[in-house]
């Protein structure tokens, strides 16, 4: 992202029907995260959301977006609002914006590598961890093999082998 306060709710994945409605890609748990905003940022552009509707592929309404072709040109762009205007969260919560870039370091404190993406596949969140050679792998974020602690996520190093 541009600007490391965003955070993305979801990725326009295309145009749906004729009157400017876009298909959405959602990164939030339902479209309640997304409707309790007015403005949002789609690519670089301030857009009021005036609708959002379904479950499995949502659709948005965007004012200014009022046919096919405007709705198409957004598709790729992702829907983003400032890090600020998300709700608090309760402990043991976390947003995956807030986990990336965090270090990794194992139970002795010793480093491993950098929380690069988080990704969900259906059976809970897994960290895409980058080590100081650059290879990648993913692991669990589950406790007792990684978990967050004093701003940093403490990762067992058999899970990354």
């Amino acid at each position: 992202m541009a600007d490391d306060r965003r955070v993305a709710l979801a990725a326009i994945a295309g145009a749906h029907g004729v009157g400017g409605e876009v298909r959405l890609k959602l990164f939030a748990e339902s479209i309640d995260s997304l409707k309790r905003h007015k403005q949002v940022l789609v690519g670089e552009r301030m857009l009021s959301l005036l609708s959002v509707r379904g479950g499995g592929q949502p659709v948005a309404r965007f004012a200014g977006i009022d046919d096919r072709n405007a709705a198409e040109a957004l598709r790729g762009s992702l829907v983003t609002v400032e890090r600020e205007a998300l709700p608090a969260l309760a402990d043991g919560e976390y947003y995956h914006a807030d986990l990336i870039g965090l270090p990794c370091v194992d139970s002795a404190g010793e480093p491993i590598g950098t929380v690069f993406a988080v990704e969900n596949f259906g059976a809970g969140d897994l960290l895409e961890i980058e080590r100081p050679d650059g290879k990648r792998g993913l692991v669990p974020f589950k406790p007792g093999i990684a978990e967050l602690a004093g701003g940093k996520v403490v990762v067992d190093p058999i899970f990354l082998a």
